[in-house]
C-alpha cells in the first residue's frame, strides 16, 4: 500500500518513514508538512492512505481532510496526533476519517494502516475510552427527524455494541442480507459514512 505522510514536524515525518519502511507491504509515496501540501500531494500522488497530523499552522489536518473528502469520498485518512481532544475526535468522525490514533503508540501505526487499507475504521484505546464522555458533551438529536423504524433502531443499537452482520442477524432473526441492506438504508438516511459514525450517532441519541 502507498502511504502519504503529512506532519509539520519534519523529525516526526522522518521517524515515521523509517518505521514504515521496515514493512514490506508499505511504501511511503510522499511526505508533506502542511494542510495545503496534504491536499496538493494527495491530488497528485493518489495514495492508498493519507497519514496526517491534526494541529498544523495555517490549515489543520481536519480542514485539509474535509476538503479532500469533499472531492473524494473514498479517501482513506488516518489521523496521527498527540492530541485526543473531544472536539477533534468528533470532527474526525463527522468528516469521515478512517481512524484516529495517538503518536505515542508507534507500534500500532502499521497494523492501523493495514486495517484502514482493508476498509476498517481504527480508533486507538485512548480514543475509544473517551467516547462516552465525549457524547455527553453534545446535544441530543430528535430521532423522529430521521424517520427511523423500530427495526432500524434495533440494528443501530447492535452495531453500536460492536456486533457484526452475522451476529446482528442471529440476534434479530433476520438474514445477513437483510441486515446489510438495512444498514445501508440507515447510513443513507442519516448521511453517515460507516459503522463507526453510526455507533457515535447511537451514543449521541440513546
Amino acid at each position: 500500500m502507498r502511504i502519504l505522510i503529512v506532519d509539520d514536524d519534519k523529525l516526526v515525518c522522518t521517524s515515521l518513514k523509517t518505521i514504515l519502511k521496515q514493512n514490506e507491504d508499505i511504501t511511503v509515496a510522499g511526505i508533506g508538512y502542511s494542510g495545503k501540501e496534504a491536499i496538493d500531494l494527495y491530488n497528485r500522488l493518489k495514495p492508498d492512505i493519507l497519514l496526517m497530523d491534526i494541529r498544523m499552522d495555517n490549515m489543520t489536518g481536519l480542514e485539509a481532510a474535509e476538503i479532500i473528502l469533499s472531492k473524494d469520498k473514498n479517501a482513506k485518512i488516518l489521523f496521527l496526533t498527540t492530541f485526543s481532544d473531544y472536539e477533534y475526535i468528533i470532527t474526525a468522525l463527522k468528516i469521515g476519517s478512517k481512524g484516529y490514533i495517538i503518536k505515542q503508540n508507534f507500534e500500532s501505526i502499521a497494523p492501523a494502516l493495514r486495517a484502514v487499507y482493508m476498509g476498517q475504521s481504527v480508533f486507538g484505546d485512548d480514543i475509544v475510552s473517551k467516547i462516552p464522555s465525549l457524547i455527553k458533551n453534545h446535544n441530543k438529536v430528535d430521532l423522529s427527524a430521521y424517520d427511523l423504524t423500530e427495526k432500524e433502531w434495533k440494528v443501530i443499537t447492535l452495531v453500536a455494541e460492536g456486533l457484526n452482520n452475522k451476529e446482528i442477524a442471529g440476534r434479530l432473526y433476520l438474514s445477513e442480507g437483510t441486515v446489510r441492506n438495512t444498514i445501508t438504508t440507515i447510513l443513507e438516511k442519516l448521511d453517515l459514512r460507516d459503522r463507526t459514525q453510526l455507533a457515535v450517532f447511537y451514543y449521541k441519541n440513546k
